[in-house]
């Protein structure tokens, strides 16, 4: 069991200028003392937390003893995104912060824990975002740095279903139920729905089983998310950016240091590959040291989560070298 542990930053001020005198930053640490082995931080994607390993952990077939990401080789670090309701951490105004900020809020947590240096930064879907915006501030950060089914913008696409989320959120009878409704299918494809589901009917509800089913991820969401927690991650993914300050990707990119890979799923149909197909191109010529990966799926944005195989045998030239 890796309890959920507090760091207290103090004396902040965001972007959007709300001052905070206070910011508590939960995270769990898995694995080998920090300052005993390399460290790998893993940001987690929309509505997950730290538990990143474990009994049960959300990427525990990939990291754990003599896991792809071994924990008896590796200090691994997973913050949680402030805000995110553990802990019952919410904030009433998600206008405050940007992803940018909470790159910043990861920073210190790492400076307060002694950390300078990663031997990876990974980050799953926002998670992936927020890595993108704590790489571009501190360029030699990570050895590796290891976006997947991520981007380091909220492309049209993205903002389109954020909008869409955020009118549910607003305007439904069962917001978080009906926001998730939708989330899900931008999180799959028809081709995953078809293969299980087929038409076939739940007789006890006396609906289809596709319908059952998002109405079960509805009321399990419900059950373990607060509103505002997910109002704000929510608005968070909307926001990520790396040129909001005016500078373009490719000249933050190509100082970054370390190895970038990019993950892509190629049925995603929320972080289409095309954008990360673009980053690299865009990017190649200026700097050598990144590298596009395809995980193939029929499953679309959740396949990170899902296609384990497939995940470790991309990993594992980077974690086992």
């Amino acid at each position: 069991m890796n309890p959920i542990q507090c760091l207290s930053l103090t004396d902040l001020k965001t972007d959007a200028g709300t001052s905070l005198a206070k910011l508590d930053l939960y995270y769990q640490h898995f694995g080998q003392a920090l300052d005993k082995a390399p460290v790998v931080l893993i940001n987690h994607s929309l509505t997950g937390d730290s538990d990143v390993a474990g009994q049960k952990g959300w990427w525990k077939e990939l990291v754990g003893p003599n896991k792809t990401i071994d924990t008896n080789r590796y200090a691994v670090l997973a913050f949680n995104i402030p805000g995110n309701g553990v802990k019952g951490q919410i904030f009433s105004n998600a206008k405050d912060f940007h992803t940018g900020d909470i790159a910043l809020f990861f920073l210190k947590g790492l400076e307060l824990l002694g950390v300078s240096k990663l031997h990876a930064l990974v980050g799953g879907s926002i998670g992936g975002g927020i890595a993108w915006e704590m790489a571009v501030m501190q360029p030699q950060l990570a050895k590796y740095i290891i976006p997947v089914a991520a981007d380091w913008k909220a492309n049209d696409w993205i903002l389109a279903n954020t909008f869409l989320q955020q009118r549910i959120l607003e305007n439904s009878n069962n917001p978080l139920e009906d926001a998730r409704i939708h989330a899900m299918l931008t999180y799959r494809t028809p081709q995953s729905f078809s293969q299980r589901f087929d038409r076939t009917i739940n007789e006890e509800m006396g609906i289809y089983n596709i319908e059952s089913w998002l109405l079960h991820h509805g009321k399990k969401l419900a059950e373990r998310f607060y509103l505002e927690a997910y109002i704000l991650v929510n608005h968070l993914l909307a926001s990520i950016n790396i040129e909001r300050k005016g500078e373009k990707a490719l000249d933050l990119i190509k100082k970054i240091e370390g190895e970038i890979h990019l993950i892509a799923v190629d049925s995603d149909l929320f972080f289409t590959p095309v954008e990360d197909q673009k980053t690299y191109e865009m990017i190649k010529p200026e700097k050598t040291s990144i590298f596009y990966h395809e995980l193939k799926s029929i499953h679309g944005h959740d396949a990170f989560l899902i296609e384990n195989d497939a995940m470790i045998k991309i990993l594992n030239p980077i974690f086992n070298n």
